[in-house]
């Protein structure tokens, strides 16, 4: 399956987003999140742990404490790798344990730590395309992140193959 585009107008597109990937996310999962700063990333992982049932304001960034836990309908895990000197501090923090357990594990700048993610995972890269608007780009490694990816198609018919002209705003 091509990579996916979503196009948000606004932080209320992205907490739609948010709230279909709530719905179309099994636990066990790992998204890895990359974009510049300031990008949404943590905007996203709101959206999704307020469409889960996690208390509003209590999905918070991570970067100073590195990883947050948050309990709705589903355990998240949160992980911010930006401070991170390498991929043995992240492995150091249990990251293989989140990984094999049933929480949804969502990973801020995960490029940084990329050769420890899991194969099977779903990949989404945050560009900003204006002061509010941003450009999803949702990709599936794996037969979980492919089976998210059809079920946002259902859910979101505003999502695009990434060969597929822009949407407008």
């Amino acid at each position: 399956m091509r990579p996916l585009t979503f196009h948000s107008a606004n932080e209320e597109s992205t907490a739609a987003l948010g709230i279909a990937l709530a719905a179309a996310i099994p636990g066990g999962t790992t998204i890895a999140l990359d974009g510049p700063l300031g990008a949404g990333k943590t905007r996203l992982v709101q959206a999704i742990a307020a469409a889960l049932g996690v208390a509003p304001g209590a999905a918070v960034s991570p970067t100073f404490v590195l990883v947050q836990e948050y309990h709705g309908a589903r355990r998240i895990v949160h992980v911010d790798a930006y401070r991170m000197r390498d991929e043995d501090e992240f492995l150091a923090l249990g990251a293989e344990e989140y990984f094999n357990s049933d929480a949804l594990v969502l990973i801020e700048w995960a490029d940084r730590v990329a050769g420890c993610l899991p194969e099977d995972r779903l990949q989404i890269t945050i560009e900003e395309t204006g002061a509010d608007s941003r450009r999803f780009v949702l990709t599936a490694l794996g037969p979980r992140g492919m089976s998210i990816l059809h079920a946002l198609e259902l859910r979101l018919p505003e999502t695009k193959s990434a060969e597929s002209p822009p949407l407008g705003r």
